[in-house]
Parts: C-alpha cells; structure tokens; sequence
C-alpha cells in the first residue's frame, strides 16, 4: 500500500517530504515549548506572531517560489540559463520586503498595540522572519525548478532541527519573554538558507547564449499569484486573528484555536512537501507539450491528497479534544465538532492548493485568483453573520475553501480538457522557452 500511495506521488516529494515533516514537527515542538513557558497573554502575542508569519509572508513570497519554479523548469527544458530567473527574482523579493516592513516601521506602535499588547519589539521580529521567508523562498524555486530536491529537502530539515534544539533550550532556561521565541522564526531560517547556498549557486551559475529574463514574464505571474496566494493564506491562517479582534480579550480561547488550527493541519504539513515536486512536474510537462503527464500527474495527485487530507482529519476529530490540552497546555474549550469543522477546511483547502498549481502550469493565474476572490468573499459573509464567534470562524473557513475548490475545479477542466497543448504552453508564457524542444525527449522525467 505504501508503494501504491508512492507511485501517485511527484518525483522528488519523498526528498522534500522528509525535510517537511521535520519542519513541521518543529513547529509544534516550538509552540509547546512556548506554550509551556510563557504566560497566556504573552502567548498569545506569539500565537498572533506566528499566524502572520504563516499567513502573509508565505501569501507575499512564497508566489516568488511558484514562479521561480515554473519558469526555472521551462529554462531547464529548453537548456537555457537560469541566473537569469535568480536575479530577477532575488529583486522582486526585495520589492516585497520593502513594501510590507516599511509601513511596519512607521505604523510600528498602532500593530503593536492591536495585534501585540503593545510590544513593538515583536513587530520588529515580524520583519526580521519576513526577510528570512523572501531569501528562503527565492533559494527554494531554484532548486525546485532544477530538481535539486535533496538540497531543497534539507533546507527544510536544517530549518526544524534548530528551530526545535532553540525552543527546547528556551523553555529550559525558564524564558518568560516572547521575543526570544519570537526569533526562533527567523535564526534558524537564515541559518538553513547559507546552508544550501552552494546548491543554489551551482544550479543557476551562468551559462553562454540564451535570452535574458524580461521583467513582464515575472511580472505578469506576480501580479496575479500574489493576492491569490494571499488571499489563500488570509482563508486558511484568519481564524485565530478574527477571534482575536472580536474577541480580544478572550485570550484562552485564542491560544486553544491556534492549538487546534495547528493539529487540523497536520495533513497540509504533509502536503507542502508535494507542492514544489508537483509545480515543476505540471510545468515541466507543459514546456514539453505533454497532456498525457499534465493529466496523469494532476489526478494521482489529487487522489492522494483527498486521501490525506480525510484520514488526518478523521485522527483530529478523533483525538484532537484530548491530545490538544496535554501537547499544547491550552485551556479544554474545544469539542470533536470545532475539529470537524476545521479538518474539513483543511481538506478543501488541500485540494484548491493541487487545481491552483493546475492552473498556474498552464498560465491561469487569473482564474486562480478570481477562485480565491470569490472564496474569500464567502469566508468574510460567514464571519460577519450573527452566529456565535466560535462557528463563525470555523463555518467561514470550511465555507470559504469549499467555494474555492468548485470554481478552481470547473476552470481546470474548462481550461485543460479544451486548449490545444500548444496554445496552453504559449498561454504559459513559455513560447521562447519551449522551441525546438522534443516532448518526447522529456517525457521519462515527468512521469
């Protein structure tokens, strides 16, 4: 059985995979360790720290990843040069950067004192694990779009070990300020990025000829990619900051809904090791003008992700109203029906994510986004209804991602089953790249 769930898979997500359970493991060692350390309201201060971490600055750069992969893979296809992709891409980050930790600085003491109890040092740390995600992200698409993923692998897993061995010392060591704990989202980060720069530098060293990269190819994915992505994370991530600005004192419930948030996705911690794999397979099979790999990949994929995402959420309605107060320490205010809810959102969410990169191999940034428009619409209905604030937020989010996955799913079949291979590569934005390129000659790489 193990085999047969392999044989669905990308190539390269068992090397991806391992590095992400590993990070995903840190991630609940590191919000034990703080939960057990810190007082409630500093908790909850973190909790808030880490959800934007997770929400926006994946929302903002991990599309620079997605991109980078997409057209890194279309480059290798065509034995082109891929410094090209890196340069660029290394500046769109910066861009980025600027323009979120920017307004941060100014406005530093109004979002410490919404979102922060007044603590600004944490929106220092906000920006600091910001700049830790652009570099990451950036370094991260190269070596997808390359097929390095032994080294992508191990960025994740250099990333969790020192994220675990730093939380474990701080709660040893009796810390009781959140900052500290707040670093340990951007140290190890940086740490595990200079660890993998050699593969990065070897994978795009310039190579002679070929064409530059112009700035409206990665433009034009950006554009689109980013409120998507933004949006996606905004869906997945809102649940504990709505309850924190309805209910902003209710600080016991926040740091439990952020606990049990955590568990409901331990299978999308699963599935982000699919993603970069899945991105380059998808993509790689455009360039090529393969709709048979295109096709095969996407429902295997789909197929294993249905079946992840229903087994790990059957375990959190299960378990979760036990296993949350005595992993965590959190108060016992959530039952089998708030996981229900949750892993269910989770599910969908999962699927949306695998038809999104259906649609963004294949030039479709647009319809992704209006999914996700449409989507988060439903999502802020549900919140704004006069229901309870506990089902509110957990209706919203299952409400939201199940929208999302019926207009991704009528696209995808629109856009795919109808376009010839040859326009949907030159939809891709890969007319130059893929030229003179036997499909047949790539074939055996993609499936």
């Amino acid at each position: 059985m193990l085999r047969r769930a392999a044989a669905l898979l990308p190539p390269g997500t068992s090397l991806v995979g391992a590095g992400t359970v590993v990070l995903g493991l840190a991630s609940y060692i590191q919000l034990a360790a703080a939960g057990r350390a810190l007082p409630s309201d500093r908790m909850a201060g973190v909790s808030v720290l880490w959800t934007l971490v997770f929400s926006v600055g994946l929302g903002l750069f991990f599309p620079v990843e997605q991109e980078v992969t997409r057209l890194v893979a279309a480059r290798v296809v065509a034995g082109r040069p891929v410094a090209p992709v890196l340069r660029r891409a290394a500046v769109a980050a910066l861009v980025l950067l600027a323009a979120v930790c920017v307004p941060l600085a100014v406005f530093a003491h109004a979002v410490a004192g919404r979102l922060f109890d007044g603590d600004t040092a944490l929106v220092g740390a906000l920006c600091a694990a910001f700049a830790a995600l652009a570099l990451a992200y950036v370094t991260r698409g190269v070596l997808a779009g390359t097929g390095h993923f032994a080294a992508y692998g191990s960025q994740l897993a250099v990333d969790g070990v020192l994220r675990v061995v730093l939380s474990v010392v701080l709660a040893a060591a009796h810390t009781r300020q959140a900052l500290p704990f707040a670093a340990v989202l951007t140290v190890p980060t940086l740490v595990s990025v200079a660890a993998t720069a050699p593969w990065v530098l070897r994978a795009a060293r310039p190579l002679p000829g070929g064409p530059v990269l112009r700035w409206s190819v990665l433009r034009a994915g950006l554009l689109a990619l980013i409120p998507a992505t933004l949006l996606a994370q905004l869906l997945v991530n809102i649940s504990v900051i709505s309850v924190k600005l309805l209910a902003p004192h209710d600080t016991a419930f926040v740091t439990a809904l952020l606990s049990a948030v955590v568990l409901a996705r331990v299978p999308l911690f699963v599935f982000g090791s699919l993603q970069a794999s899945l991105l380059r397979g998808l993509s790689t099979a455009v360039a090529a003008g393969d709709r048979a790999a295109y096709r095969q990949l996407l429902l295997r994929t789909s197929a294993f992700t249905a079946l992840l995402g229903g087994s790990g959420g059957a375990v959190a309605v299960a378990f979760g109203p036990w296993l949350v107060p005595r992993l965590f320490g959190t108060p016992a205010l959530l039952g089998w029906s708030d996981f229900a809810w949750l892993s269910a959102g989770t599910l969908c969410y999962m699927i949306a994510m695998v038809l999104g990169q259906a649609l963004q191999a294949i030039g479709g940034h647009s319809g992704q986004l209006l999914a996700w428009v449409v989507g988060t619409a439903v999502l802020v209905g549900v919140t704004l209804s006069p229901l309870p604030i506990r089902d509110r937020v957990e209706i919203a989010y299952t409400a939201g991602a199940a929208v999302t996955v019926l207009m991704l799913t009528m696209r995808v079949m629109c856009t795919a089953s109808l376009q010839p291979v040859r326009r949907m590569s030159r939809q891709a934005g890969w007319t130059d790249a893929i030229q003179g390129v036997n499909p047949g000659k790539h074939r055996q790489s993609v499936e």
